[in-house]
């Protein structure tokens, strides 16, 4: 059963609407001020809010900014007897679901609130629809059983059950934005707005009022008032993407929007009162932004609430497989193509490629193949015939066509040991070793691995060998 709640200084009114509300089927509760109003709402589920224009005290459109502000989908229908076009607009524009005229009738009442709570109902369903979906969607991307995603699936399981900003840095391609998704939809601010702004992607100048919104007039072209993305995400989260690349001056303002929760759009002197959660991403080292003077501290720390670093797909091998295989399904699908297979060659291929992209590079990597490859199991040979990876067929088998004087190379086989960097160790001496052969020269020493010529930078450039002359090799 749905509950009104009337606002009006006329005992009588107050009165004659409760008992024709509820003969109606509803519930009902009266206040005689605004102030009383926004009591009940603190203490009671309301659904709807009948409220005169005209109360002693905070006016009925003050009342209606105040509920707005708390509660933005509770609709709100205002009644008054000075009714004007001008007014009604101003009423509408400023939120009210309708306006009812004194004296009024019972059944204009009555379809009236019959409307509003319609769309109040169709406002939650649609809302919780979208928490649904989103979480559907964030939680089906997170692919990954490997160490390193577990503690990020972690992370996040912590962090979204609270309203803490967060900060989540990584290189591109770690998948920034979809964590982000998951922390919103995974927590109490799930049906209210997801905000994204990338900060590298808008001009400077162009990049305050499209955070925080103009008033017409405020510059060339602004023909009209314009919300803000922050203003948007109200109730929400505002994810900043890429907030390294934010300009410095409009930093001090995003800091004032999460210091004093308001906003102030430009050329405006008026503040208005938001309440957001932010989540930043970046994929620099803002703590060197802030020694080389483009980064604010204070602004740092608060952002770095809650600090998520995402790790590299180099760093979470054993997960390759599986999202290798959840992106040839649904890319398969969308193309309605078969999806790819890859052979356990290809995948050992693909687990020792450094994919500097990270998992974006991996899903173009499988998007490619699924055009090219219709109906063929994906080998060594059809990785490097499409010029997939920087990978040349014969990297699975060159140690075993070693030269011999880079044949001899070995491990000490003391258990337990960490085989990850026991083969890293191994690989870094071969390319050091061949290069040492070939006076430094990259050509020559990938003949002598059996590897590409792009293969061995690539391992170079992994391993952070550093080659200074023929004899300095390190």
């Amino acid at each position: 059963m749905y509950a009104i709640l009337i606002v009006d200084d006329e005992i009588k009114l107050r009165e004659v609407l409760c008992m024709a509300l509820e003969n109606l089927g509803y519930r009902t509760c009266a206040a005689e001020t605004a102030e009383a109003a926004l009591a009940v709402l603190r203490e009671r589920e309301i659904h709807l809010v009948l409220s005169d224009l005209r109360l002693p005290g905070l006016s009925g459109r003050e009342l209606l900014n105040k509920v707005k502000s708390v509660a933005p989908a509770l609709p709100v229908v205002i009644m008054t007897a000075y009714a004007s076009l001008k007014d009604a607009v101003e009423i509408i524009k400023e939120g009210a679901f309708d306006y009812i005229v004194k004296p009024f009738d019972l059944n204009t009442l009555e379809v009236t609130i019959a409307k509003a709570l319609r769309f109040y109902a169709l406002s939650r369903d649609n809302a919780l629809l979208r928490r649904e979906l989103g979480q559907t969607y964030a939680s089906s991307r997170l692919i990954g059983e490997s160490p390193a995603f577990q503690a990020l699936r972690k992370s996040i399981l912590e962090v979204s059950s609270s309203s803490a900003n967060v900060l989540i840095s990584g290189e591109s391609g770690t998948g920034k934005e979809l964590v982000a998704k998951a922390i919103h939809y995974g927590g109490a601010r799930a049906s209210a707005p997801l905000v994204t702004i990338n900060c590298a992607a808008i001009p400077e100048a162009l990049l305050e009022s499209e955070l925080f919104g103009h008033v017409k007039g405020a510059f060339t072209g602004a023909g009209s008032n314009r919300t803000g993305r922050v203003a948007q995400a109200d109730s929400g989260t505002i994810f900043l993407d890429e907030i390294g690349d934010m300009p410095l001056p409009l930093q001090a303002k995003i800091l004032r929007c999460i210091q004093e929760k308001t906003i102030e759009p430009v050329g405006s002197h008026e503040t208005r009162k938001v309440d957001v959660r932010v989540i930043a991403a970046t994929n620099r080292n803002l703590q060197d932004e802030i020694g080389r003077g483009n980064f604010r501290q204070d602004l740092y720390y608060r952002l770095n609430v809650y600090p998520i670093v995402m790790p590299p797909l180099r760093e979470r091998k054993e997960d390759i497989p599986v999202l290798a295989d959840h992106f040839a399904a649904r890319i398969g699908v969308e193309m309605g193509k078969s999806r790819v297979e890859f052979t356990p060659e290809a995948v050992a291929a693909m687990q020792n490629y450094a994919w500097p992209g990270n998992v974006r590079e991996l899903e173009n990597c499988v998007e490619r193949l699924t055009i090219v490859a219709v109906g063929e199991k994906i080998t060594l040979d059809k990785l490097a015939a499409c010029a997939v990876l920087d990978i040349a067929p014969e990297d699975a088998h060159s140690a075993a066509r070693l030269p011999a004087g880079l044949s001899s190379v070995s491990v000490e086989a003391g258990f337990p040991l960490n085989l990850e960097r026991s083969l890293e160790t191994l690989e870094r001496e071969l390319v050091c070793r061949a290069l040492e052969e070939t006076g430094g020269i990259q050509v020559k020493a990938a003949e002598l691995l059996g590897i590409s010529e792009r293969s061995i930078w690539h391992r170079i450039k992994k391993l952070s060998i550093a080659i200074r002359n023929k004899k300095e090799i390190r």
